[in-house]
């Protein structure tokens, strides 16, 4: 994991991050929703496991994996990671 604590896009391009929510772990406070700077998380019609609305990334090109979510999720439940880079050949 590279952020969960503390932002990770001024370090890293966003094109080679990754933001994942894990669904079930997720207890719909909306505090990802609320801190998004770029307004792209919402809470899911529908419920996880747990009977929870999870948050969802409805729009992933937008993301800039600056780990806001990561760093405001109580359940850490939102993981911003590196994509592994094809070698080049």
């Amino acid at each position: 994991m590279i952020a969960h604590r503390g932002c990770v896009a001024l370090e890293s391009d966003p094109a080679d991050m990754s933001t994942q929510i894990d669904r079930d772990r997720c207890k719909g406070c909306g505090l990802c929703v609320v801190f998004c700077p770029r307004h792209i998380l919402k809470l899911e019609d529908g419920l996880n496991r747990a009977g929870y609305h999870p948050a969802v990334n409805h729009d992933l090109d937008a993301c800039t994996a600056c780990g806001l979510c990561a760093e405001m999720c109580p359940e850490t439940g939102i993981r911003v990671t590196r994509r592994k880079k094809k070698p080049r050949g």
